[in-house]
């Protein structure tokens, strides 16, 4: 799996629609995805997800008013329950090809259940197939439940994660699999060597421990850390100095 500063053909997002995941205010989260994806098409495609003609006539008129390159900007009919494309779309993983100076792509499709909590989450689960097949892409489907927001990637092999989120038995994804099992699923489908695991994410996160609020690779040897406390990013660099 590519880390997330490595060069990518497009970012992928959901048009929002839920109002539910926004109680009370919701009227001005279409015009933050306006703004979002004014600043993407100005140096890369952005692919949304909508879920038919009526939701795309909303998002372009937004689109037009921010001032966004519709050039840039590509719809896709697909109906989702949320917008948190992070967590449900497919994980992209790739080779570079000893015969010739390209990489080729392909797409991993994870099990995915709204993080063990929600019960609206079938349409959500089938945008990797969509997405995939849509790409003409090879896809993989481990029999796993992970979000993309539960991992981050340094590109070299490293993978961080938390224990709060992939062995708790509180919005467990993945009952009765030990942790030797899900190291080896991160290793076969995404070529993780090595697994750091944190204890938790932050309090009160409603995904129970998703590592990217937390800390993220931002340089292959380098990891930023949001925390009030003292003790998380000594024992991140101390993990990191091990695999030197």
């Amino acid at each position: 799996m590519p880390a997330e500063w490595e060069p990518h053909e497009a970012t992928w997002i959901a048009w929002p629609h839920n109002r539910d995941d926004w109680p009370g205010r919701f009227a001005p989260i279409p015009w933050v995805y306006g703004e979002i994806v004014r600043k993407l098409s100005r140096v890369e495609k952005v692919r949304i997800l909508v879920s038919g003609a009526a939701m795309e006539r909303q998002a372009r008129r937004i689109l037009r008013q921010v001032d966004a390159r519709l050039e840039a900007v590509e719809f896709f009919e697909c109906p989702t329950d949320r917008v948190w494309t992070r967590d449900y779309c497919p994980l992209f993983v790739c080779r570079t090809l000893t015969k010739m100076p390209r990489r080729e792509v392909a797409a991993t499709a994870w099990r995915f259940n709204a993080w063990a909590k929600y019960d609206d989450w079938k349409r959500d689960a089938g945008v990797p197939a969509f997405v995939a097949a849509r790409l003409g892409m090879s896809s993989w489907k481990p029999d796993m439940v992970l979000e993309g927001g539960a991992i981050d990637v340094n590109g070299a092999g490293l993978l961080l994660t938390t224990e709060e989120c992939l062995l708790s038995e509180v919005q467990a994804r993945n009952p009765g699999m030990t942790r030797r099992g899900i190291e080896r699923g991160l290793r076969d489908y995404l070529g993780a060597s090595r697994v750091i695991w944190l204890r938790n994410g932050i309090a009160g996160d409603d995904t129970h421990g998703h590592v990217d609020d937390i800390a993220r690779f931002v340089a292959p040897d380098f990891v930023a850390v949001a925390s009030e406390e003292s003790f998380v990013a000594p024992i991140l660099l101390q993990l990191m100095s091990d695999f030197e």
